[in-house]
């Protein structure tokens, strides 16, 4: 996960906790809605800086070495 891509989850996890505190949202239908405008809101500025900078936010990239996983015996 690249910087960008970080910044825009943690966007679109404020934008959904502001809302639902906004809202008073109770209950899982009501988070939902909140947590779908959250990822609205992070959706919106991403496509936008995609489109003013002419490149992609989303990488491939992967944050973390792959490890190897040992088999326990």
């Amino acid at each position: 996960m690249t910087d960008l891509e970080l910044i825009f989850s943690m966007l679109g996890e404020a934008s959904t906790t502001k809302i639902a505190r906004a809202k008073n949202s109770k209950g899982f239908l009501e988070n939902k809605e909140a947590a779908i405008e959250g990822g609205n809101v992070a959706g919106i500025a991403r496509k936008e800086l995609e489109n003013k900078s002419g490149e992609k936010v989303i990488t491939s990239e992967n944050y973390l070495p792959e490890t190897k996983t040992t088999l326990i015996k």
